[in-house]
């Protein structure tokens, strides 16, 4: 990855080679760029599938309405994280893996509501608004695909851009089989898979974040006077 080079990253040794990368942070001017154009897209893609889903009456177009808004609000949050402390980097990171969460469980219970108690959405509406979620996903991958891997923080943007792909497939899915069934049902089985998509990135992202918090933690020294205690204890 060529924003990854040893380079441009700095080293965990000190500055010395001695030691291992540090994990890329997003603090490049091609980084923030891509960043900046993949809120963009989520947001003209939140203004699209709003209506949409209105329209619609459809649950998978509703949890993609509020994909596409978290979206634009946590990529922000990275993009203001950018050069600051691993622990403020950290910091947002477990902010997107809450949020993650949080989206999980009400895209669940939203499509277990609408499946139960709803009206039958339009099938063909689902599957076109789908399928424009993955057009703006796909474009918004292609820009981050270089950055990939990184910190806490540049990989959870990376995740949550490859799992928006995976739901608007899903979401497109959704529509032919609503209309091919004439039954509510595939909204509920979307709405499960993409729960529990979402709480598995939610997991991958809050672990590195506790890693990369761990890693900079300082090891405090033992005090000479308790090894010498202890040894002299030992010897009785």
């Amino acid at each position: 990855m060529s924003s990854c080079t040893t380079s441009e990253s700095p080293s965990e040794g000190g500055g010395c080679g001695c030691g291992p990368i540090a994990a890329f942070d997003g603090a490049s001017p091609a980084y923030k760029r891509a960043l900046a154009g993949v809120i963009a897209l989520n947001l003209l893609g939140f203004g699209v599938v709003a209506v949409g889903s209105w329209m619609a009456n459809s649950a998978s177009l509703a949890a993609n309405t509020l994909d596409f808004a978290a979206d634009a609000a946590t990529y922000g949050l990275s993009l203001w994280a950018i050069g600051k402390s691993v622990r403020v980097r950290s910091g947002a990171a477990f902010a997107k893996s809450a949020s993650l969460g949080i989206m999980a469980l009400v895209i669940l219970g939203f499509a277990i509501w609408r499946a139960i108690s709803g009206t039958t959405p339009e099938g063909m509406a689902i599957s076109g608004l789908g399928l424009f979620g993955v057009a703006a996903n796909l474009v918004a991958a292609m820009l981050l695909v270089r950055f990939r891997e990184g910190d806490a923080n540049v990989r959870s943007v990376w995740l949550c851009t490859r799992n928006d792909v995976i739901q608007c497939l899903a979401v497109a899915a959704t529509g032919v089989a609503v209309t091919v069934t004439g039954s509510r049902w595939p909204d509920l089985a979307v709405g499960v898979l993409l729960a529990g998509v979402f709480l598995r990135s939610a997991w991958q992202i809050g672990s590195q974040a506790r890693a990369e918090l761990k890693a900079e933690t300082p090891v405090r020294p033992t005090p000479q006077f308790v090894v010498h205690r202890r040894a002299i204890a030992e010897r009785r």
